[in-house]
């Protein structure tokens, strides 16, 4: 353990944050830059005489358990969280779960695709960002309780909002094959999470159509290259998909475009104009 440089390590990481990114005031009487080390203390769940211990180079080694609370209150990156465990002496271990965070870059693209229908998905199919032709297309996911954002939770739980199995795609049953081979592999690479293991579970209570998909072991993914939704006011929409992986975060962006000129891609443009209306 170099208790050197892991203090200097965490305070370097302690005073890039600034207080908004995680939901505190800034206030008018900071003297130092970044989080007080009251505050990195208290999102990590552990004292604060510990943690400034820790940036005093004076504590003793830290748990597993304390340096992920670590991680996730400095918001830490994978290649940091590493290296704060190598710091420690600790090698690190598989991590905690699929990131939720997405790049700021990423958001800016999804929102500068106003003729596609464009959203993120984590590992294990919780959209985590999308745009407005997504919550006409599909659904307004910031209407609903994040829970219900789970794509998989969707197919295998419950009909989509607006009838029918996950939106009325044309491709729901490949879509739910495709679903579980993904999260089996979600988690070999998190073997630790809650998440991943409370959603496994609450999915092979649920449902046995999951459940029998689980026991075949599959890995090997399906890729869709057209898809349908039936949409309950514009009717039929035919979709290009297009996936992008953004390996660092283990995330993947899904882009929906129509073929140019196509009944399709006008019903997407009315959908964006807000000029379609599900008639009550």
């Amino acid at each position: 353990m170099d208790r050197g440089q892991l203090a200097g390590f965490l305070r370097s990481r302690r005073e890039r944050i600034a207080p908004a990114e995680v939901g505190l005031p800034a206030g008018a009487r900071r003297r130092t830059p970044g989080l007080r080390r009251e505050e990195v203390a208290e999102l990590a769940f552990i004292s604060t005489e510990y943690y400034t211990r820790l940036e005093q180079a004076r504590a003793p080694h830290p748990s597993r358990e304390v340096l992920a609370g670590l991680a996730r209150a400095l918001r830490l990156s994978d290649a940091e969280r590493d290296h704060l465990h190598h710091l420690a002496g600790t090698p690190p271990g598989p991590p905690p779960g699929p990131p939720r965070e997405v790049p700021q870059s990423v958001l800016d693209l999804i929102h500068r695709l106003p003729g596609s229908a464009a959203f993120v998905t984590s590992a294990t199919y919780e959209v985590l960002a999308w745009n407005e032709l997504t919550a006409a297309l599909m659904e307004d996911f910031s209407a609903v309780p994040p829970r219900d954002r789970n794509l998989v939770r969707r197919t295998f739980l419950g009909p989509g909002p607006k009838g029918g199995r996950l939106y009325g795609v044309s491709d729901a049953d490949a879509f739910a094959r495709s679903c579980v081979r993904g999260l089996r592999s979600a988690a070999a690479r998190y073997p630790d999470s809650p998440e991943v293991t409370a959603l496994i579970g609450e999915l092979l209570a649920g449902s046995r159509e999951f459940t029998r998909l689980w026991a075949a072991h599959d890995v090997a993914a399906e890729h869709t290259l057209t898809k349908t939704f039936h949409h309950p006011a514009a009717g039929p929409v035919t979709v290009n998909c297009d996936v992008l992986h953004l390996p660092d975060r283990d995330q993947n962006v899904v882009i929906y475009t129509a073929v140019p000129g196509s009944p399709s891609e006008e019903a997407l443009r009315l959908l964006a104009a807000g000029r379609v209306e599900v008639s009550g």
